[in-house]
């Protein structure tokens, strides 16, 4: 039963779909080649100086081998033979319409939206056929409880910029159960200056259910993730392009939770967008012991009456 389970997500994983999350910390290009490392990432809509759809997420990010023994990795994919690593994230997103500051709710555009989850997760990867299995289990909740308005409100009272009003009509609480199963393939790798991955990922749910496929290429004085950890060398400086394309069977920042319909507002199924196209771009710096990147991503509409989303992001982590 369990193989049949394996080879059925496998086979969804290869057909023509895709999609993107919003903090991905388990694609190959944000590989930190270390058993234990700790990592804060961190997206926002200012980056791109705008304050909408997407508007911001951070996650705490742990890897350690003492999360060997958590329950939770029974069920995830771990292929033999292959070196696995072990990790925790506490993750936080949020959503917001254009016209944030207006109490009233605002038709045509996305709901008001957070969620916040625990995170677990494994990375598997085989160097010698260079694959790249992760896995990963988020337990949570949307809704007022994620207390997406009380962050947004400080950060905006702070920085001077409009108050946000209409979070009194954001998607109303739920629970949140995901699993996420992802792939990547290196395909082509010149010495450290070159790589070209293929990847695909699968999440089912009651916040995203959705599966993806695309590239993932480095350029520069590059990591290569599908080595062992013995060849953990000193400075890398790389760009990274990762266009993906996106096939959405569910969304519940725009369609409301799975089991409470109670939401003032949300976005009719007929209205959602099940294919949309994503870019993302940036460059890293990497010591052996120091991580720090930059990153910009741009979204095709997620619905029929929204708009392209824009947002960046920086992630800084340290080896331990």
């Amino acid at each position: 039963m369990r193989k049949t389970f394996l080879l059925l997500l496998l086979a969804v994983l290869l057909a023509p779909l895709s999609f993107a999350q919003k903090i991905d910390n388990l694609s190959s290009h944000r590989d930190i080649k270390s058993e234990r490392y700790f990592r804060f990432n961190y997206d926002n809509d200012y980056f791109a100086a705008t304050d909408r759809n997407y508007t911001q997420g951070y996650s705490f990010e742990l890897v350690t081998p003492y999360f060997k023994s958590n329950p939770a990795n029974y069920l995830f994919l771990n292929p033999q033979d292959s070196y696995t690593r072990y990790g925790l994230a506490v993750e936080h997103i949020g959503f917001t319409p254009d016209r944030y500051d207006e109490p009233a709710i605002q038709v045509g555009d996305r709901p008001f939206a957070a969620a916040i989850m625990l995170k677990s997760f494994i990375i598997a990867t085989d160097s010698i056929k260079r694959t790249r299995f992760t896995s990963s289990f988020n337990l949570g909740i949307i809704g007022p409880a994620a207390f997406g308005k009380e962050m947004q409100v400080e950060i905006h009272r702070a920085t001077g910029n409009r108050t946000p009003r209409g979070w009194g009509n954001q998607i109303k609480n739920d629970l949140v159960l995901n699993y996420e199963i992802g792939y990547e393939k290196q395909l082509f790798h010149y010495q450290n200056y070159f790589a070209i991955q293929a990847q695909g990922n699968l999440k089912a749910g009651t916040l995203f259910t959705n599966a993806s496929i695309g590239l993932n290429t480095t350029v520069g004085i590059i990591n290569n993730p599908f080595t062992t950890m013995q060849h953990n060398s000193g400075f890398k400086l790389y760009a990274y392009a990762q266009p993906l394309v996106t096939a959405v069977a569910y969304d519940a920042t725009l369609q409301g939770g799975l089991f409470n319909d109670n939401s003032p507002y949300t976005i009719a199924a007929s209205h959602v967008e099940r294919f949309t196209a994503q870019l993302n771009y940036g460059i890293v710096f990497r010591t052996r012991t120091l991580y720090f990147e930059y990153t910009r991503s741009r979204l095709t509409r997620e619905f029929a009456t929204g708009n392209t989303a824009n947002y960046g992001g920086i992630r800084i982590g340290f080896t331990f």
